[in-house]
């Protein structure tokens, strides 16, 4: 592409919003600020929880906890710039910043695809190989498993970013979405895209294949262990084990589904809008408080915390009351 292509593409964008026209633009940021407070909040407290507590020192709790950093920088990749624009009138973008979005997005993305994938492996190992899981999974596995999760992430993003920024962009720079994503970024080329498209969606269903085969796998072994125990407390304990993962599973891959699978004859631009909120802003905040709400370690942990401080409290009001 010439120079003055370069040029053209050097302007910025115009991003219309999760809603082009609300009628109530600060109920909506009041609600999208509550979201992203929980959720960042939510993710740090896990991270914290699973570093201060030693029995939390697990493969399992390891995984969990980038997970929780994933989700952290996720929903920062996109909700301040929707605040943002809420509440002003210059709802623009630039052109590199619309780049590092969409680079970051399908980086976070790609990860926590494969991660969800590794962490389906590590259940299947601590309840079909429990005697093996310390050999197994030792730390070597996990971080190999972390690095490869950033490492495939990243590949989606150094792949399909640039090629989509190189288009010549000689359209309305209004982007129809609340952050830069592919497809509504697409929309504003002034040639065809067609086969890009076609080439991308391979990708993205590639993308997704990979790790849905391996916790579809993980999870058939796992049905078949717990069928043949004879115990029921150890098909309680099973159960408990996976079923935080399997929820997790279902709404991330739920809406990345719908995302990137189904054809374009499915798709309206409010939909894309509404299931990209989802999966951006209601997936990161609601990944820990699954894993929180029903896990019973993290649960103890973050009791054990609380207790802390009310202890240190309850020692420093006593403390100044003798004082006086």
């Amino acid at each position: 592409m010439g120079m003055e292509g370069l040029l053209q593409n050097s302007t910025n964008f115009v991003l219309t919003g999760l809603i082009t026209h609300p009628a109530f633009p600060g109920l909506l940021f009041a609600i999208v600020f509550s979201i992203f407070v929980v959720a960042i909040t939510a993710n740090v407290v896990m991270i914290l929880l699973i570093h201060m507590d030693a029995r939390l020192h697990t493969p399992m709790y390891f995984l969990l906890s980038q997970l929780s950093i994933m989700d952290t920088i996720y929903i920062c990749i996109t909700v301040p710039k929707m605040l943002q624009d809420l509440l002003s009138k210059d709802k623009t973008i630039s052109f590199l910043g619309c780049a590092v979005q969409i680079f970051l997005y399908l980086t976070l993305i790609g990860g926590e695809f494969f991660l969800l994938g590794l962490m389906a492996y590590d259940r299947y190992v601590a309840v079909c190989n429990p005697l093996r899981y310390p050999l197994l999974m030792n730390r070597r596995v996990c971080l190999f498993m972390v690095v490869g999760s950033w490492v495939g992430g990243s590949l989606d993003g150094f792949m399909l970013t640039p090629v989509t920024m190189s288009f010549p962009f000689c359209r309305s720079r209004e982007i129809n979405h609340f952050f830069c994503e592919i497809p509504a970024v697409l929309k504003l080329s002034c040639i065809d895209t067609s086969l890009y498209e076609t080439l991308m969606y391979a990708c993205c269903v590639l993308m997704l294949l990979i790790p849905l085969s391996i916790i579809s796998v993980s999870y058939m072994h796992i049905l078949l262990t717990v069928h043949r125990m004879n115990a029921a407390e150890g098909r309680r304990k099973a159960f408990a084990t996976c079923s935080s993962h399997i929820m997790v599973v279902s709404v991330f891959y739920g809406a990345a589904f719908y995302t990137n699978v189904l054809p374009h004859s499915y798709h309206t631009p409010e939909k894309d809008k509404v299931v990209s909120a989802f999966y951006t802003i209601l997936t990161p905040m609601l990944n820990p408080l699954i894993y929180s709400l029903r896990n019973k370690d993290v649960a103890a942990a973050l009791r054990k915390v609380l207790g802390r401080c009310g202890s240190s409290q309850s020692i420093r009001v006593v403390t100044v009351i003798r004082k006086d």
